[in-house]
């Protein structure tokens, strides 16, 4: 939106956004099934969660009968059936990504606890969904379907066992001290298998009735690792084990238990073939956790993104009410009204937050959506791999690089306008399986960590933020929106499946694939389009910080250290964890921007949206530009550190070849008058010199870092007046009389 008259009157948000809105933004407007799993959830999160929070459930780490009313509200509002396909039970055919992601929102949105509780089961269904035998998948994934009034069967509830007693916890993912061997082998029956796992921080094992557990083999007989299935009427010891003593995320259960089962062989999740009298698994445990894993990142991204949006309405609110009650202040007075409100920097700090939950929840909804897209993909692939013969994987590594340049043809074809492209090629190239896949793969191994790095880390510092803007009142249990609990649960949200380093690490890699930086640079020019049509988006400057992290990327892929040492690789975390960093708040805005342009294009017919629309645009557009200015300014900062930080700066004695003698300046002025004015480095007669570190640095090759560098200062232009806008438009929106859940 053009600025062109900063100081003229606009519309400004009347209300805050309502599932109209949000329905748009985030692409669902036209799934009645997800509109009715988003109600579902909601009234499960706004009723039963809230008022177990409200009434101090958080208070034990026990899994209590009331708790266990969670599950009992999940299952009659259909909540647990979320993720099975429909031939199994469920109701919502096909991928079921943007489902599960809506639902971790709203569960969030209130305790994370409760969706955690959720989502675990999810978890422990994932590994036989994604890697599972069609017998396994048939009865854990209909097993866990809820039984109907009448139906004499238990309902299956299942925990994912991978992590291990310290100290193996969170070491590696191929350390393991979970153990497998042979208990039992007939010849021409199954083996049977003994299994021996100690979980630790294990969600849901306290009701849990089977459990995928990780393990390596503890017997020549069995070849590597695998995930096995695990029930509680195996023979052997089922223990759940005692309570994890968590400070968060209490209204889940969370325990470490003990298990020592006999189990059947099939029931190693993938099922196995037998060489040579050794068993193979089919997947090895990291296989089957890494199917699983890129998928259910996104979700705890979503949790965090949730937080933050839900604190704006309890912000005003206590900032609004804050000086009500004195005798001496009447209705109609600035202080009385606005209370804190008055004040501009608690305005610009929730402006901060909001932000940061629009773009979070862009974010996370955008890789939820493209895994639902990548899904079908990926299973047409194995079955074309099956087909062709094709396993292991440098067997697939191989097939992917046949296919690689076609695929960046692709990239080419899918960014010119329809009527330059080859059609016919274009067509061909979209409908090529493996072409496809490689695209979409090199974007969701970004996509994935880049959201759960970025949601649950930047997250977390803002709920901080909107704890801070409460006052003492936001770290009471009695808070509005249960703030204090939220800011809490973040901070295990930020180590949920691999913490900050474990993301950084899979984008370190991820992110310099051709294929990926192929499809930036075209963002780039899609930036640049924006900007000219939409100024007010901040666009331009997200441009141009795109391209500055772009020539930082290849720049340090190439350069060397002072010390003659190369600068980016897997090993160099000081160099490669930054860009991970700064790529991820670009990702962010870059989809908060394209989210809001979806709203303004898609929203402007829609006669329900028809009142208050312009200003409801205007704000998220302003959202939009406070967004891409803090990014911008996260990767000029990180940028310039890298690529500077790394040069040695010279000193006076032996690194000053430019410098002149005083006497040699002043024959110089003599001859060229003026001279001796310019922005010399000069060295006195007596070898004295100005006081400074050194002479200044010089920047061979640099030109156009330096240029970028001034452009994109130069392009925060209009980015305070945003916040400005934005800030006021806090005072004058509308908020509901009271929360629609329990404090």
């Amino acid at each position: 939106m053009t600025d062109s008259n900063p100081g003229s009157a606009k519309p400004t948000l009347k209300t805050l956004p309502g599932d109209d809105v949000r329905q748009i933004l985030w692409r669902y407007a036209d799934r009645y099934d997800l509109q009715m799993v988003v109600q579902s959830a909601r009234s499960v999160a706004r009723g039963l969660v809230a008022r177990l929070v409200a009434e101090g459930a958080r208070h034990s780490h026990e899994w209590t009968p009331d708790k266990q009313r969670l599950l009992d509200a999940m299952d009659e509002a259909g909540i647990t059936a979320v993720a099975i396909d429909p031939e199994h039970g469920g109701y919502i055919p096909g991928p079921k990504n943007l489902a599960l992601a809506l639902v971790a929102f709203e569960l969030s949105w209130v305790d994370a606890g409760a969706a955690t509780a959720s989502l675990a089961g999810n978890l422990a269904l994932a590994p036989i969904h994604e890697r599972g035998t069609p017998e396994q998948v048939a009865k854990y994934m209909g097993g866990a379907v809820p039984a109907a009034p009448g139906e004499d069967r238990r309902t299956l509830r299942g925990a994912f066992a991978l992590t291990e007693p310290i100290p193996y916890v969170g070491v590696d993912t191929n350390t393991m001290a979970g153990r497998v061997r042979v208990a039992e082998w007939k010849e021409g029956e199954e083996p049977m298998l003994h299994v021996d796992k100690r979980g630790r921080f294990i969600t849901n094992a306290a009701f849990a009735n089977f459990v995928c557990a990780a393990v390596a083999s503890d017997d020549p007989r069995i070849k590597g690792s695998c995930m096995i299935i695990l029930e509680d009427t195996d023979e052997g010891v089922w223990d759940p084990g005692s309570p994890t003593l968590k400070l968060v995320h209490q209204l889940s259960a969370t325990n470490d238990p003990i298990y020592s089962l006999k189990v059947p062989a099939s029931r190693i999740i993938g099922g196995y073939t037998v060489q040579d009298g050794v068993i193979v698994p089919n997947y090895s445990h990291a296989e089957v956790i890494e199917a699983v894993f890129r998928r259910t990142r996104v979700t705890v991204g979503l949790m965090t993104a949730a937080k933050l949006l839900s604190a704006v309405e309890p912000v005003i609110r206590y900032h609004r009410q804050r000086f009500r009650g004195g005798g001496q202040l009447q209705p109609g007075s600035p202080r009385y009204e606005l209370g804190i409100q008055q004040r501009e920097d608690a305005l610009h700090r929730l402006v901060d937050v909001w932000a940061t939950g629009e773009a979070a929840a862009s974010l996370g909804f955008y890789t939820a959506r493209l895994f639902d897209e990548f899904d079908p993909l990926e299973r047409e692939k194995d079955r074309l791999f099956a087909e062709r013969g094709i396993k292991g994987a440098r067997a697939q590594l191989k097939a992917f690089a046949a296919v690689k340049d076609a695929a960046l043809e692709f990239i080419r074809l899918e960014h010119m306008p329809a009527d330059k492209r080859d059609t016919a090629r274009y067509e061909e190239l979209l409908n090529d399986t493996l072409v496809q896949f490689v695209v979409k793969d090199a974007l969701s191994q970004v996509f994935c960590p880049a959201t759960k790095l970025w949601n649950t880390g930047v997250g977390a510092n803002m709920m901080r933020e909107a704890v801070s803007l409460m006052g003492g009142y936001g770290i009471t249990e009695d808070c509005p929106g249960f703030l204090g609990q939220k800011w809490m649960d973040a901070q295990l949200e930020a180590t949920y499946e691999g913490p900050e380093a474990v993301q950084r690490r899979q984008l370190t890699v991820t992110m310099v694939n051709d294929l990926f930086l192929a499809q930036f640079r075209h963002w780039i020019r899609q930036m640049r389009q924006i900007a000219a049509r939409k100024p007010g988006t901040g666009a331009c400057t997200l441009a141009t910080a795109m391209e500055l992290w772009l020539w930082t990327i290849e720049h340090l892929q190439k350069a060397k250290d002072a010390n003659g040492d190369t600068l980016y690789h897997g090993q160099r975390q000081g160099v490669a964890f930054p860009m991970a960093d700064a790529l991820s708040w670009l990702l962010a805005s870059r989809q908060q921007i394209l989210d809001v342009l979806e709203l303004e294009e898609k929203g402007k017919d829609n006669p329900v949206l028809a009142d208050g629309f312009e200003g409801t645009v205007g704000f998220l557009t302003d959202l939009c530009h406070v967004m891409a200015a803090r990014a911008s300014g996260e990767v000029g900062r990180i940028a310039a550190e890298l690529v500077y930080g790394y040069l040695r700066h010279p000193s006076w004695d032996g690194d000053c070849d430019s410098c002149f003698r005083a006497s040699e300046l002043e024959a110089v002025a003599s001859v060229v008058p003026g001279f001796d004015s310019s922005p010399l480095e000069v060295i006195q007669d007596d070898s004295s010199h100005a006081d400074k570190a050194g002479p200044c640095v010089r920047f061979p090759g640099m030109e156009r870092f330096r240029e970028l560098r001034l452009k994109l200062d130069g392009c925060l232009t209009g980015a305070r007046l945003a916040k400005d806008r934005a800030a006021a438009a806090l005072t004058e929106v509308m908020i509901p009389e009271a929360l629609d859940y329990p404090r």
